[in-house]
Parts: structure tokens; C-alpha cells; sequence
């Protein structure tokens, strides 16, 4: 990214970009009417939302009418999941997820389990995926809904979506993915893949921050998870953040438009990446290869030493990093993803994510390359599960 930084945690979040900013700025300091006012001024505000819901529509092949804008990612899970259960619950209390979801998915999960509906967590295999026939078996009569993530955003392991959107569908069941890490990153058709509703957020494809959408399938029963004032159609109350809409649509646009040309760059720089640290004696790569990966993903695990001692150290050499999902990063406990793909806690401790984005050069790739094997080297001189095990003549991970 530059000669003294190298930022590999664009899953974490990303820049935004100078043509967004660009068409940002206007709606801050020059165009700032309230969207439901009459005069000229929210007029052209309102014009702006609706280009950007326009963009947003086209990206994932949606009606623009099925774009509600929310204040992020978890904003958009919170609602999808709140919304359907207590709108459908005279039908059934049984909602089906993932132990791999991201905590916007989790912890309402919890919520809504201390409401009285019952969740069920479906097990994954070892590189992260979800079996189809498993999610068949899981389904009751009083399951109402299934949220099951695109693509994960700590081992980048992209779901068969299709295939668990076409089962929902047959059984008419309302199918829900976080799709956070993936839109902008992998192409995504709403109607093709029997998505029924689907969470974003603006910031992981070179957007602002604090601004998400939810797509809302014509014809799904939701309840409203703001209740106020007439915006987003009477479902979503607030006056609304016009120049991160904005900028969400602009920025979605840009990233779909070459998504084919970017994706193959990245995967290539990524390879490179997994091939140079699995080279490290005692290190195993976490999630998938190949094109069931995030093309940016690469997240690996060095035994006997900690993630958190990696990234001080990559950090002080000029690396951003993470050990998982940034919204977790102050927590002791390991990650909930790997302990799902069968990794024991010491092990688990051992993670690194490094996830690449736009500005990722071959340099980048080479210096990390060039750094971490001395950075896992010193730790593992510091480390007595390291000098306990070369005792021991252990030479296997």
C-alpha cells in the first residue's frame, strides 16, 4: 500500500474511495435538505437516495422498491432476524443458522432465543461449509427461517447459496444471508440464488462507514425494526444519512463493475500468500482452496505461538493484520469459526488473518513473505509449548 505500511485487513474494513468521496461531498455541505421536506433542495436529496437505491438494486439483480438503507451490516442482521420471527411467529418459533455466523447473527439469535423461539446451529465440515442434506434434516414444520452467510468473514469460505436458496424455497421457508464480506466481492443474483433477504454493508467495498442496506424480497412478512417517522417506506424510521447512501451506491457500483478483473488479481496475489506461510514448518491453512474462497481471504495458524504476539509484532515492522473478526479482536477466547472447523484452542490461538483489498501490490505480498517467517521464529524461541514439544522430538503438526 505504501513503502512504510502494508494494510492486509481490508475484510476488517477499507477506504473509501476517492471517486466516492467525490460524490459524497456535494450532499454534506451543498445539497444537505431533508429528504421529506417539498422544496427543491430535498428534492434533489431525495433524486440522490434513489439513484443510489437504483445502484444498489442493479448490483444484486433486486426491484429498487426491495432496498431499505440501515446504519450498517448488523443494523440489517438485527432486522432480518427480529423482523421475520415476531412478524411470523404464529406460524412457527424454529429458526435454523450456522455456529460459524458472524456475531450480528449469534447474539440476536440468543435474543430472540430468550423470546421463545428455538434456533438451531448447524455444524460445519472442516474447510467451513454447510452441508445442504444437513440443512434438510434440520427443517421442521415450525421453521420460519433460515440465515445462513454468503461467504465468512474470518476463513473466507463462500456457502452454496443456490442450492440452500433453492431448499428454502421449496419447503417456503424465508431464506436471510449476511452477505457483508461478499457483495462487492463475488457476484451475487437475489432471483437466481432464491435469496429472500440479504444484509450488506457499505464500508467493506470501499464505501463509508455507518451504512448498510437490507434487500427485502417483495412479498416477505417483516416486521419494522425502527419505529418513527415515514422513511424507507414507512420500515425504517430516521432521517436518512444522504451522503453515505450515496456513497454506498456509488462505491457498489464501481466494485461490480469489475468485479471479474479484480477478482482474478486478488486470488493470484492470495495463492502467492497462502503458498509462502504454509511453507512455515507447523502451520495449516483454515477454510477452503480455490473458488470456494473469498478471492481475498488467507487466514493460517502457527502452532505454539499466539495471534495477538504476531500482530504486535507485524504491526511494529508496518503490517495491519487481524487474528479473526475485527468485531471480536478484544476477546481472549478463540475463534467460535475455527473451534467450529474441528481446530483445538492452542492451535486456534495461533491465527492469523490476512485479508487483501484494492490496494494490495506483489510488493506487499513479498514483504510479508519476507517478515513473518522471523516474526513466528523469535516467538516460537519465546514459547515453552514450543520448547516442550522439540523436546519431546515432535516434528508434526
Amino acid at each position: 500500500m505504501s513503502d512504510n505500511h502494508v494494510y492486509l485487513d481490508y475484510s476488517a474494513t477499507t477506504y473509501i474511495k476517492p471517486e466516492v468521496l467525490a460524490a459524497m461531498r456535494p450532499y454534506l455541505d451543498t445539497y444537505f435538505g431533508n429528504p421529506s421536506s417539498i422544496y427543491a433542495l430535498a428534492r434533489i436529496t431525495e433524486q440522490a437516495i434513489g439513484q443510489s437505491r437504483e445502484q444498489v438494486a442493479a448490483a444484486l439483480n433486486a426491484a429498487k422498491n426491495e432496498i431499505y438503507f440501515t446504519g450498517g451490516g448488523s443494523e440489517a442482521d438485527n432486522w432480518a432476524l427480529k423482523g421475520v420471527a415476531f412478524a411470523n411467529k404464529q406460524w412457527g418459533n424454529h429458526i435454523i443458522t450456522t455456529k460459524i455466523e458472524h456475531h450480528a447473527i449469534l447474539h440476536t439469535c440468543e435474543f430472540l432465543a430468550q423470546h421463545g423461539f428455538e434456533i438451531t446451529y448447524l455444524p460445519v465440515d472442516s474447510e467451513g461449509l454447510v452441508d445442504v442434506d444437513s440443512l434438510r434434516q434440520a427443517i421442521t414444520a415450525k421453521t420460519i427461517l433460515v440465515s445462513i452467510m454468503f461467504a465468512n468473514n474470518e476463513i473466507g469460505t463462500i456457502q452454496p447459496i443456490a442450492a440452500i436458496g433453492k431448499l428454502c424455497r421449496e419447503k417456503g421457508i424465508y431464506f436471510h444471508t449476511d452477505a457483508v464480506q461478499a457483495v462487492g466481492h463475488v457476484p451475487i443474483d437475489v432471483q437466481a440464488m432464491n435469496i429472500d433477504l440479504l444484509s450488506l454493508a457499505g464500508h467493506k467495498f470501499y464505501g463509508p462507514k455507518g451504512v448498510g442496506a437490507l434487500y427485502i424480497r417483495k412479498g416477505v412478512k417483516i416486521d419494522n425494526l425502527i419505529h418513527g417517522g415515514g422513511q424507507e417506506r414507512g420500515k425504517r424510521a430516521g432521517t436518512e444519512n444522504i451522503a453515505g447512501i450515496v456513497g454506498l451506491g456509488q462505491a457498489l457500483e464501481l466494485a461490480t463493475t469489475d468485479i471479474e478483473t479484480e477478482n482474478q488479481r486478488l486470488t493470484r496475489l492470495r495463492d502467492k500468500l497462502i503458498a509462502g506461510l504454509t511453507a512455515i514448518p507447523h502451520s495449516r491453512l483454515n477454510g477452503p482452496v480455490g473458488a470456494k474462497r473469498l478471492p481475498g481471504n488467507v487466514n493460517v495458524c502457527f502452532r505454539f505461538i499466539e495471534g495477538e504476539s504476531m500482530l504486535l509484532l507485524l504491526d511494529s515492522v508496518g503490517v495491519s493484520a487481524s487474528s479473526g473478526s475485527a468485531c471480536t479482536a478484544g476477546s481472549l477466547e478463540p475463534s467460535h469459526v475455527l473451534l467450529a472447523i474441528g481446530l483445538t484452542h492452542e492451535i486456534a490461538h495461533g491465527s492469523l488473518r490476512l485479508t487483501l483489498g484494492a490496494g494490495t501490490t506483489e510488493q506487499d505480498v513479498d514483504y510479508v513473505l519476507e517478515v513473518l517467517p522471523g516474526i513466528v521464529r523469535k516467538l516460537r524461541n519465546m514459547s515453552p509449548l514450543w520448547k516442550e514439544f522439540l523436546n519431546k522430538g515432535g516434528t508434526k503438526l
